[in-house]
């Protein structure tokens, strides 16, 4: 496993920069858009190749890696993007975790050129079920939260059955689609109800296809995580500098500093654990994908820590609607409760630990 980016990642993560800081004011420009981008902004990733980056080159993607793929959703974390790449993003992952690309090609080829979104849910396959079969197959139900729902053209939604795992594509415009409020206001949430809408049978697939596609999310809004609260510690770092009291710089007193330090030290610990996981999802057996994505479960609400800690150190700033940090902050609670509690990545990995000694393999037993 390799820790350090390729000259073509550092420029993919370079023009996203420069992208994103062209576009800089865009996150708050759009919180009240129920979309959360615009044409101009969505068509900008694509011609950067973002929206295609893990579509294959026959629909007119690039066939990247997943740890590309993180590359982009730090950037996009970084900037508190709010529109559906991350949907999209798991949306192809999807439709690769189930076979059913060639069934999907149309909609593939229409994320890679920037004309279509997607979005998955729900990744437990609960509250929704199967009216019929064959090609007049209908679902009916009710998804808790369907990101990106008011975005997407389309939805894909794997359903559990006695048999395995089936992935339907439904038009969103057949949804019935209710708004959450949601403490982190750059993201995009909604309640679904499917009153017998009609669905398309794109794939089928096992337990552990539905499981890596659920890792596979875990690991991709970590890095959008990594994102946020790297841009949070310089932000910080940079008040630090800049902020005096009593004549000097507040980055000066070794209280300020500790508070700065114990930020850096979850921003790089939790990169590390991300990595692990991005590179699990295109190398890892099973188990190295499955313990990588519950570890960092555990460790969600460490780097919400990051975004407590800053607002320590701005002070009264740091809470007013003007000031970036309390939406950095909310982009980070908002992450430590996206895919569940730490409390049970934390039982997860424990309950791992202990099948894998008394196994003989520490942390290769995954208890299921």
């Amino acid at each position: 496993m390799n820790l350090e980016r390729s000259p073509e990642q550092n420029a993919l993560a370079q023009s996203m920069r420069a992208f994103l800081a062209a576009h800089d004011g865009g996150a708050r420009a759009l919180l009240d858009d129920p979309r959360g981008t615009t044409d101009a902004r969505w068509q900008g990733l694509a011609a950067l190749g973002a929206t295609g980056l893990l579509v294959s080159p026959e629909y007119g993607g690039s066939a990247a890696t997943m740890v590309d793929a993180g590359i982009i959703a730090e950037a996009l974390g970084a900037a508190l993007d709010s529109g559906p790449w991350l949907s999209c993003a798991a949306a192809c992952r999807a439709l690769a975790r189930f076979g059913a690309e060639a069934a999907g090609a149309q909609l593939l080829a229409a994320i890679a050129d920037g004309t279509g979104v997607a979005t998955v849910g729900p990744l437990s396959g609960a509250g929704v079920a199967p009216v019929g079969d064959g090609p007049n197959v209908l679902l009916r139900g009710r998804i808790d939260r369907l990101d990106d729902a008011a975005a997407a053209d389309v939805a894909l939604i794997p359903v559990r059955d006695d048999l395995g795992w089936t992935l339907y594509a439904v038009r969103t415009a057949d949804l019935v689609l209710v708004a959450i409020p949601m403490m982190d206001k750059t993201r995009r949430s909604f309640r679904a109800h499917l009153p017998d809408v009609p669905a398309r049978v794109l794939g089928r697939a096992d337990d552990d296809a539905a499981a890596a596609l659920a890792d596979d999310v875990a690991a991709l809004a970590a890095a959008d995580a990594i994102g946020a609260a790297q841009r949070l510690l310089e932000m910080t770092l940079e008040h630090a500098g800049n902020r005096r009291q009593f004549g000097a710089p507040i980055g000066s007193f070794q209280l300020v500093q500790q508070l700065c330090v114990s930020m850096y030290q979850f921003v790089e610990l939790g990169r590390g654990g991300v990595l692990r996981a991005l590179w699990a999802a295109d190398e890892g057996d099973a188990d190295q994908r499955w313990l990588a994505a519950a570890r960092l479960r555990a460790f969600g609400d460490r780097l919400a820590t990051v975004g407590d800690t800053a607002i320590q150190v701005f002070g009264g700033i740091g809470y007013t609607w003007e000031h970036d940090a309390h939406l950095h902050l909310r982009r980070l609670l908002g992450y430590s409760t996206m895919l569940g509690t730490s409390d049970q990545g934390l039982e997860q990995v424990g309950a791992a630990l202990v099948a894998g000694c008394r196994a003989g393999r520490p942390g290769r037993a995954m208890p299921r």
